[in-house]
């Protein structure tokens, strides 16, 4: 969602007031690995926004394999806690299908619902997930576009989160408030294009930077492959 900081004074969000059973438990029994320092500082960054009843507007930032995911499935879990639906949406089936795979294995444990809703899904299977989104039975989808489809609609949407949100538009952006209520929104990003960078200077984005690798991380490598092959 895109607006001014006066404007995010007058809009009311909804307060998460807990943090509850569900993220202490993901964080003492699921956890794969210790947070960096830079993780749980924009956790306290992320926390602070959704528990002051202001509608949440931030941009997460950090490299490729900085852990961005984990703190956004963490900030999900912020939401399940406090009775609300949160999903992410992503610009391709693919990364939609890793952040399922990789968020479906590390809440198993917690017995939590988690959806995938692309534009390959079954017809059947579309129809059970808008089903359970309106029950509430769902509490984390991942998808694609298709979240922001006019049949698509939630019971009790808390957060939505965006990933690499130079993909989309403004208004695909905007979609998730005409889908019930003002939910906070969370998006992230790898490398802000300009366009992003103006947002956030002239105030309609609050910034979290993780500028941290996890310990023992696999360093990052750039390659060029010759596509005659």
């Amino acid at each position: 969602l895109r607006f001014t900081k006066l404007q995010q004074r007058k809009l009311g969000g909804f307060r998460f007031e807990i943090i509850g059973d569900i993220f202490n438990r993901f964080y003492h029994e699921c956890l794969p690995f210790e947070l960096t320092n830079a993780q749980k500082r924009v956790l306290r960054e992320i926390r602070a926004d959704v528990g002051s009843g202001k509608q949440m507007n931030r941009l997460l930032q950090g490299d490729v394999g900085s852990g961005k995911t984990l703190v956004a499935l963490m900030s999900m879990l912020m939401a399940v806690d406090n009775g609300f639906q949160a999903c992410l949406m992503a610009p391709t089936e693919i990364l939609a299908t890793q952040h399922f795979e990789t968020i479906n294995k590390l809440v198993k444990p917690l017995g939590l619902q988690v959806d995938l809703l692309t534009g390959s899904t079954k017809k059947k299977e579309r129809e059970l997930i808008h089903n359970r989104l309106l029950t509430g039975d769902t509490h984390i989808t991942i998808g694609t576009h298709a979240l922001i489809e006019d049949t698509v609609n939630f019971s009790n949407l808390g957060l939505a989160v965006i990933d690499e949100q130079h993909r989309f538009g403004v208004r695909q952006r905007e979609r998730f408030g005409e889908k019930g209520g003002s939910p906070h929104v969370l998006v992230m990003s790898a490398t802000p294009i300009p366009r992003t960078l103006a947002i956030i200077l002239y105030g309609d984005l609050s910034i979290s930077v993780i500028d941290e690798l996890p310990a023992k991380r696999l360093p990052i490598k750039n390659c060029v492959v010759d596509t005659s092959y």
